[in-house]
This record gives structure tokens, C-alpha cells and sequence, in this order.
């Protein structure tokens, strides 16, 4: 029970990443509003792959809800009927949550497969639920944190369409993307907790503060990291996508904060590296944290310096989600270890 449990904790884990992974793509893309409603796309389950399956054309059935595009605004059906031979206004009305009314075939598909993982990762973390109700009596809190996270998960679902109503709002995107790391925090608790933990670290250190203040200085990065990342977006549509070495002109004070973060933050990161060595403490993932930060800084000067090779911009913010989930690993086990000296 217990290696199936956990098991279906790293399954949900990785889909979740996957998701964040997808946003990326999406973001990196301009597919925001590749699907102008939710959940369905254009009204329908499957997206339309051309811009005919989505204008008015005589003799056809139309379905209650499905949506096309007249005149650059966007139409909702009142209800099922077959078209005559000319545009009846009466069948339909007009979509209300936003105005946009474009259509980009590779821009529907990129963000309807965001919104596959995105349900293939509600659906991990309902059996995952499910599986949980096994604890209810010998470990309460695994159960409770368990359908926790298929709460957050329905609440990451609402926040992915006020979004898209918003017209990808910045401040929603934001938001969107730090209850993603909620939910990867929630996650990998269950998979900590849901371990057979026959030999722990026990030795005594006093490391947690640290740990938490450079998780705590990594979510700050990457709440800054969205506002330099709106202002670049705000740049390439003043200026076009062609002209790279423009974007990071006139940058604003976040940026400036950003980039000196992340020297405060590779500076704390090796001196953890330094206490965990020189006390013989294990914790080996922070290994794997020096080589996350070591990634995102050569992305970063990437972005800077050779104006933005294809894909970093998608692949720091997957490192620096990524780097979160590490952190956060890290600080259980110092804080598990703590905790298991003051009971030895």
C-alpha cells in the first residue's frame, strides 16, 4: 500500500512538472489565448486545426455553446441547430468574457496540451486521494494533505480561466504560477512523508534557517523573474520578435533587483554547500541545488548577452520550479533530522 501510495505521489509529481513545463511552452510561444474560452476550446473537446472549422459556412450542424469567429468578435450558438443559407444573429450571441478573436492554429494546439497535462495531473492527484483513504486511521495528516492538493488542483483550474478571461493579465499569471509551486510543495511533502525512513541523519545542525531563507529568496527570483519576463513581452510587441537585442533595452527596476538576487542567492546556496560539507552532514541534494543554480545563471547570461537563444526563457523558469521542489526537499530532511536528534 505504502510503495503504491508514494508511487502515485511521484506520478502526480512529475505530471505537475509537466505542466509547468507546458505553461512555459506556452508562454515562450505567445499561446496564451490559443483556446479564447475554458475549458473546452473554441467550444469544442477537440480544438479546430484550421480557421474554416471556426467561421460560418450555410448547411452545417452547429452545437449549443460552440463558438466561431464573425467580424473579429467571437459568437456563441444558443443552441443545436443546422445553418440556412445566410448568417441568422438570432442562433447566436456574443462571448462576454473577453474580446479577443484571433485564431492560430499552432497557438490552440500548443495551449490545448497544456490543458491535457494539466487534467492528466488532476486526475494523478484524485487516485492519489483516493489511495490516501487508506491512512485515515494510522496517519491523518497524509490523507488531509492528500485531498488538499486535489482542492488546489480544482483552485489552479479556476485560476488557468480567470487567466484566459483576463486576456493573460500579469498579475494573474503570476499568481497562476506560484499556486503551481503550492501544489509541487504539497506533493513532495507526500512523498517525503510517505517514505520508509529506517536510517535518518540524526546529527544535530542548525542549517534550517538557511534553507528556508534561500527557498524563501528563490520564490522572491521567481515572482521578479515574471514581472522581467512581462516587461519582455511588453517589448516584443512594441518592437517585433526580430529585434532580440532591443528587448532588454530601458529595462525597469525589477530587473535590476532580479539580476542582483541572484547573486545574494548563489552566494547563500554555496555557503550552505560549505556548512553541509565541512559538518559531515549528508544532504546530498544540495548537489543537485548548486547544479540547478548553476543552470539558471547560464541561462540568464544567455538571455542577456546573446539576446535570447530559442528556449531559455522556458527552460529558467522550469529550472527555477525545479530548484523550488529541491529546496523544499532539502529543508523536510533538515528539519526531519532535527527532529529525530531531540527524540533520540
Amino acid at each position: 500500500m505504502q510503495q503504491s501510495f508514494r508511487r502515485t505521489a511521484k506520478i502526480s509529481l512529475v505530471l505537475v512538472y509537466l505542466v509547468i513545463i507546458a505553461g512555459a511552452v506556452v508562454r515562450m510561444t505567445g499561446s496564451g489565448m490559443g483556446c479564447p474560452d475554458w475549458p473546452k476550446c473554441f467550444g469544442h473537446y477537440i480544438p479546430p486545426t484550421e480557421i474554416s472549422e471556426i467561421e460560418w459556412h450555410p448547411e452545417i450542424e452547429i452545437k449549443k455553446g460552440q463558438i466561431i469567429i464573425v467580424d473579429e468578435t467571437l459568437q456563441v450558438s444558443k443552441h443545436n441547430f443546422r445553418t440556412t443559407s445566410s448568417f441568422d444573429k438570432n442562433n447566436w450571441e456574443a462571448y462576454t468574457k473577453h474580446e479577443y478573436a484571433e485564431f492560430n492554429a499552432t497557438h490552440t494546439w500548443i495551449e490545448y496540451v497544456n490543458r491535457l497535462f494539466g487534467a492528466l495531473a488532476g486526475f494523478g492527484t484524485l487516485i492519489l486521494a483516493l489511495l490516501s483513504l487508506r491512512y485515515w486511521k494510522t496517519n491523518k495528516t497524509l490523507t488531509i494533505i492528500s485531498w488538499l492538493t486535489v482542492f488546489a488542483m480544482g483552485f489552479q483550474g479556476w485560476l488557468g480561466a480567470t487567466v484566459v478571461y483576463s486576456v493573460l493579465e500579469p498579475v494573474k499569471i503570476t499568481i497562476h504560477m506560484m499556486m503551481a509551486l503550492v501544489i509541487v510543495f504539497l506533493l513532495i511533502y507526500l512523498v517525503y512523508k510517505s517514505k520508509d525512513r529506517k536510517f535518518v541523519n540524526t546529527k544535530k545542525n542548525n542549517i534550517g534557517v538557511l534553507v528556508s531563507i534561500a527557498l524563501f529568496l528563490t520564490l522572491i527570483q521567481i515572482v521578479l523573474g515574471t514581472q522581467v519576463r512581462q516587461f519582455v513581452d511588453e517589448q516584443i510587441d512594441l518592437i517585433g520578435y526580430d529585434a532580440k537585442e532591443l528587448w532588454l533595452q530601458n529595462v525597469t527596476v525589477q530587473f535590476y533587483i532580479h539580476r542582483t538576487f541572484s547573486v545574494l542567492v548563489v552566494l547563500l546556496n554555496v555557503y550552505l554547500l560549505y556548512r553541509i560539507r565541512s559538518k559531515n552532514l549528508g544532504f546530498d541534494k544540495i548537489n543537485w541545488i548548486i547544479s540547478l543554480i548553476g543552470l539558471e545563471v547560464l541561462t540568464g547570461i544567455l538571455m542577456y548577452y546573446m539576446d535570447f537563444p530559442f528556449s531559455t526563457q522556458a527552460l529558467h523558469l522550469v529550472l527555477a520550479s525545479i530548484l523550488c521542489g529541491v529546496q523544499y526537499y532539502l529543508l523536510l530532511e533538515v528539519f526531519n533530522a532535527n527532529k529525530s536528534h531531540k527524540s533520540s
